[in-house]
């Protein structure tokens, strides 16, 4: 059995000073020197080589393609047009030390599944992991560069939590967050969008005060010149309740700030301070994203429309009906009123 290839890599030769770039070719090893001791100047031109052969030639058998090699394409080319390239980049850390030295040719089940063992994270997040592997596989090979792709296996799909806020859970945790010293001007605030818009997170968060229309009541949750994505970020009405508090926030506000700040520069994150006011209001299996499922669900439970609740969350409607339609009073009344 031939060992495996490990790709391009940087090299010292006996009594010979420079950096070297050893590569396999046709099962022969092959040097080239780069012309430099420093090893940041070395480091540059391994890139600038692995940058070359990418794209001369034609298509490579995935027997020839490095795994490391689709997803440095990936993260040059196509991550910055995403909308979530950060989380990408860290997606493609956690693969390349799997993925190391092995082929396009050398992903199976066993070994997808092997990655998946040797991370030790829940199996939602091994999912998007090996997503964007297939991802980079797919680029690779729409750009003329691979051949043909591969199967990427990927563990089941966990079982998606239905945990909501009750009307007294929901004002325990805004209690709570009102009553944390550092986050009282700006977690109440986050909380009260989330449970009356059910925008995601990262919405509420990248939210600037041009994009909230207070005269004509409505909030644009898709700023300017960001590109649509399967995430939708609709327009959609201000409630009256959130309006009171957002006139309230828009006297601290400046006219291109964030909507929640702390001392006029843009939150980060909000994770700790979220989950110090949950367990303060003795709140479990709660996270931020339970704001946004606790406003479906709501809506559900008062008899609003599924088509009605999918334009406001900016889900497709077999994702609505999917999530909350076993919240809804009239959910399969036709059908148990047949046999009633």
């Amino acid at each position: 059995m031939p060992r495996p290839n490990p790709g391009p890599r940087l090299v010292k030769l006996s009594r010979r000073a420079n950096w070297y770039i050893r590569w396999t070719e046709n099962e022969r090893s092959r040097e080239r020197s780069t012309d430099t001791t420093d090893d940041g100047e070395a480091q540059g031109a391994l890139e600038a080589f692995l940058a070359g052969r990418r794209r001369r030639g034609g298509p490579r058998d995935p027997a020839a393609f490095p795994v490391l090699d689709a997803l440095n394409d990936y993260a040059e080319e196509r991550a910055p047009e995403t909308s979530a390239p950060a989380r990408i980049a860290y997606a493609i850390d956690a693969l390349a030390d799997h993925w190391a030295g092995l082929t396009v040719s050398e992903i199976t089940k066993e070994t997808c599944a092997s990655y998946q063992a040797g991370r030790g994270v829940a199996a939602g997040t091994v999912r998007r992991e090996l997503g964007v592997l297939r991802a980079a596989l797919n680029h690779a090979h729409k750009h003329g560069r691979l051949t043909r792709t591969v199967f990427v296996w990927m563990p089941p799909k966990p079982e998606g939590r239905d945990r909501w806020l009750r009307r007294k859970e929901a004002a325990a945790l805004l209690r709570a967050a009102r009553r944390d010293r550092r986050a009282r001007l700006h977690l109440p605030l986050f909380i009260l969008i989330g449970l009356y818009t059910g925008a995601r997170k990262e919405a509420i968060l990248s939210l600037r005060w041009h994009q909230v229309d207070l005269d004509r009541g409505r909030i644009n949750f898709n700023p300017p010149g960001r590109p649509r994505t399967s995430k939708g970020r609709p327009i959609i009405p201000i409630p009256r309740r959130l309006m009171i508090f957002l006139r309230l926030a828009r006297c601290r506000g400046v006219d291109l700030g964030y909507v929640v700040n702390r001392h006029g520069r843009r939150i980060g994150d909000i994770k700790r301070s979220f989950r110090t006011a949950c367990n303060r209001a003795g709140l479990a299996d709660v996270v931020p994203h339970t704001l946004r499922h606790t406003a479906g669900t709501w809506m559900a439970q008062r008899g609003v429309p599924m088509w009605e609740i999918a334009g406001y969350l900016g889900h497709s409607h077999e994702r609505t009906a999917a999530l909350y339609s076993h919240h809804h009073p009239d959910h399969l009344a036709l059908a148990k009123g047949a046999f009633d």
